[in-house]
């Protein structure tokens, strides 16, 4: 299938994102001197910009390759949900996914950068695992949202910060594979192990090697195929996906595996490239393409973020122009 048809057709699909949100906010100025009172940079600040994160990063990828994303999670009834509530509406991106707790703080990363170079990061958050009450309000919304609308796929994106567990996750995936859609995992180290029943699990080889308590390289490709088809065996998961950085992408089912070489780029931040990644084979899967075509095209969206400073999204355009 051409590239262009794939891409008209993954437009207006509705995908649902579950997972931590949170707003990454940016300090943006320049550095002249240092500190008196301690051995650091002092930085005069001349823009200051908020932008949505984690899931919600997941959320305005889909969007910007035409998509229809639903975004469930849960943030606190506080100054940052307000805000986050902002700029939802500022994208034009649903909100009848959120719950909203009193006993939650919004997760709010504020990233310095000057010069093109990111100088510190400080993260404002609360990671402990929802209440029994909230988590019960969030699965009650994500299958009202599923018998409304007609949904295409799933993503989980686990940035350990609590919205997702044991039990959230067995209740969705268990929806999602009696309607036949995708799921698509983007794991990270406390809910590594509890994924089974998904379509594609997606870590990144630092959170695969620390899941699995493995000691290999990351060109070692007949070890991670090893450990990879156990995963696939033991949790009844079809394809794992793992990124490989500078080396590129891995990808296999139970008998064989694809490596997708990095192409050459002029790499400025690699924020948020995972989450293009996710997005792109969500929607790639979705329109049942072969899992060496996903992969390829996953990579290339992957590269063309980390060109550009800041957790940013891929276009639709860009990537097809790019192809």
């Amino acid at each position: 299938m051409k590239i262009s048809k794939v891409l008209k057709k993954i437009e207006n699909q509705n995908v649902i994102v579950i997972g931590d949100v949170m707003i990454d906010a940016y300090l943006w100025g320049n550095v002249n001197r240092i500190s008196p009172e301690a051995p650091v940079p002092i930085v005069s600040v001349t823009k200051r910009e908020n932008r949505l994160g984690g899931a919600a990063n997941v959320a305005l990828n889909l969007k910007s390759m035409g998509a229809n994303p639903i975004i469930c999670s849960v943030i606190g009834e506080d100054e940052g949900g307000e805000l986050f509530f902002e700029l939802m509406n500022n994208h034009q991106l649903s909100t009848v996914g959120l719950v909203q707790s009193k006993t939650r703080k919004t997760t709010k990363k504020t990233r310095v950068i000057s010069g093109g170079q990111q100088l510190l990061r400080v993260d404002d958050e609360i990671s402990y695992q929802l209440s029994p009450e909230i988590e019960e309000q969030l699965i009650n919304q994500i299958q009202q949202i599923v018998k409304e609308q007609n949904i295409s796929s799933i993503v989980f994106e686990d940035y350990d910060k609590g919205v997702i567990s044991e039990n959230l996750i067995q209740e969705i995936t268990s929806i999602a594979n009696k309607i036949e859609i995708p799921t698509t995992v983007d794991p990270k180290k406390k809910n590594y192990n509890l994924y089974t029943n998904v379509t594609l699990f997606k870590p990144n080889f630092k959170e695969f090697t620390e899941g699995a308590k493995l000691d290999i390289l990351k060109a070692d490709t007949t070890a991670i195929f090893k450990n990879a088809k156990k995963i696939i065996k033991d949790r009844n998961i079809k394809y794992v996906f793992v990124t490989l950085s500078e080396l590129g992408v891995f990808i296999c089912d139970e008998n064989e595996y694809y490596i997708i070489p990095a192409e050459l780029r002029q790499i400025a931040d690699v924020s948020g490239a995972g989450d293009t990644v996710i997005s792109v084979a969500t929607l790639l899967l979705s329109q049942g393409l072969d899992m060496q075509t996903i992969a390829s095209i996953s990579n290339t969206a992957g590269g063309i973020v980390c060109e550009k400073i800041g957790v940013v999204s891929i276009t639709k355009e860009e990537l097809f122009h790019i192809l």
